[in-house]
């Protein structure tokens, strides 16, 4: 995630936080300390709430450790490669490969969860016990910590991709049917339903006076927005199953000498080319890297004289690779471990193709009509590609009976937000809505709904990576024209 730094490693996991840790945990603190603290244990001074809020968010942002960390070991008692550990404002990501067989994905998707209900409840029997003893301040913090886990647990169980009980409800209808691009459209229909249905509670509460409703509302929206991409991406793969890479690479494709600086590359090769995005190869042919045009124009004119355009471009080695024989699927699935699209096709160290989204569109739409219904009618023709030639040229190009080019876009768009939706990330938290002055139930409603948003929100992302697409870059689309 970009923004991430290193903090540490954990059973051999690398651990990132993002710089929104910080902030996210600051809140909880406030809230803690300034609310929850004074309102069961008054009396003391302002110093040992602020302190004891802070103890307390920092044994919260453990127990998320912990939750994702029982997702990384896991995957790894079943052989998945698992990458690192982020956290960030909303929650944690477990960065790993997809799990190729239903009972390690059941396994892996459990695993958060148990982990969460496990440590609330030993924290809520520890705080019985410390409580007894007369220690307030700990005994609240431990409440706390101990009610928020469960919550946490709970909420994560709701059968919604992209939450952990959507990945559940994938995993056991995958093991029925065999079929999981099936389970994963069945799991996103569910997560759009109950998204939708958190939405509507969350502002039904929030206009009856409980303000954690507002933040429910928005992750319902989130939910449902993301299992609808979720739902699209195993369309797609139910439409590109069996297709070879070759069967979707334009070829040969439009490339870009490395070694030229980026002032002549401005000038004597972006123009011809008509495309935002195009590989590098070097003196003898080899691809070496990819470079996006909208990076060049951020140079400072000193700059582009002197600097070589491979010294700005991104390398090889974080680059998506493909071999012309791989299943399409297969690569797409490992997008998470390189650069996104456009997917560079090498053969023998040569680049002999480039998979674009216009490529992926174009071969699925095909295989959706079938070969008999293969001509493309105006609406559902791609834009032509003037950087390419030759047979590969004819394949996006074509033109409407009067003569006239057709853009397609309308017809292009279900397949784009399919690769293209990055889940998007609400703002949430909990602990930090006022609550109106009254009665205790109100209190306990604001402290359901604003909990339990964020426990939505804490493992939004968090097996196998809630995103229907890992890896894909801001702007991935401006690999065709």
């Amino acid at each position: 995630m970009k923004g991430s730094i290193r903090i540490g490693s954990v059973r051999g996991l690398e651990l990132r936080a993002h710089w929104s840790v910080p902030l996210i945990m600051l809140l909880f603190a406030y809230g803690l300390g300034s609310r929850t603290l004074p309102a069961y244990a008054p009396g003391l001074a302002p110093v040992v709430y602020a302190v004891a809020g802070v103890i307390g968010a920092l044994l919260l942002l453990v127990s998320l450790v912990a939750h994702e960390v029982a997702h990384a070991l896991t995957a790894r008692r079943s052989a998945i490669p698992v990458r690192d550990i982020t956290l960030w404002a909303l929650g944690g990501m477990t960065r790993m490969q997809r799990p190729e067989t239903p009972r390690a994905a059941l396994a892996v998707a459990v695993s958060g969860p148990l982990t969460s209900l496990v440590l609330g409840g030993a924290a809520l029997g520890v705080a019985a016990g410390v409580g007894a003893g007369g220690w307030r301040i700990p005994a609240v913090v431990l409440a706390w910590l101990g009610g928020t886990n469960l919550l946490l647990g709970v909420f994560n169980l709701l059968p919604a991709a992209p939450l952990d009980g959507g990945r559940v409800l994938q995993a056991a209808l995958w093991w029925c049917t065999g079929d999981e691009d099936r389970a994963r459209r069945v799991a996103g229909r569910s997560g759009q339903v109950i998204g939708t249905g958190l939405a509507v509670v969350g502002w039904l509460a929030f206009v009856r006076g409980v303000p954690g409703g507002l933040w429910l509302m928005v992750i319902g929206w989130f939910v449902a927005l993301t299992a609808a991409a979720e739902r699209r991406w195993a369309e797609l793969r139910a439409a590109l199953r069996g297709i070879r890479v070759r069967e979707a690479m334009t070829s040969p494709a439009a490339t870009g000498a490395d070694w030229l600086t980026v002032d002549r590359f401005l000038s004597d090769v972006a123009p011809q080319s008509g495309h935002t995005v195009l590989p590098l190869v070097d003196f003898e042919g080899r691809p070496s890297g990819v470079i996006r045009l909208r990076r060049l124009s951020a140079l400072p004119s000193q700059q582009r004289e002197t600097l070589h355009i491979r010294e700005v471009a991104t390398p090889l080695s974080q680059c998506t690779l493909a071999t012309p024989d791989e299943l399409l699927t297969e690569v797409l699935d490992r997008l998470g471990s390189g650069g996104g699209l456009p997917i560079l096709v090498t053969d023998s160290g040569r680049l002999d193709g480039i998979v674009t989204a216009h490529d992926i569109h174009r071969v699925a739409q095909r295989h959706r009509t079938g070969p008999d219904d293969a001509t493309p009618t105006p609406d559902e023709r791609l834009p032509a590609r003037p950087a390419v030639s030759g047979p590969a040229k004819k394949r996006v190009r074509s033109r409407t009976p009067s003569g006239s080019r057709a853009t397609g876009r309308r017809r292009l768009r279900p397949w784009h937000r399919a690769l293209d939706d990055q889940a998007r990330r609400g703002d949430g938290g909990f602990g930090n809505g006022r609550v109106a002055e009254g009665t205790r139930r109100t209190q306990l409603m604001d402290l359901v709904f604003t909990v339990g948003a964020h426990g939505l929100l804490v493992t939004a992302f968090n097996t196998f990576d809630a995103r229907p697409h890992p890896g894909l870059p801001d702007g991935w689309f401006d690999a065709a024209p």
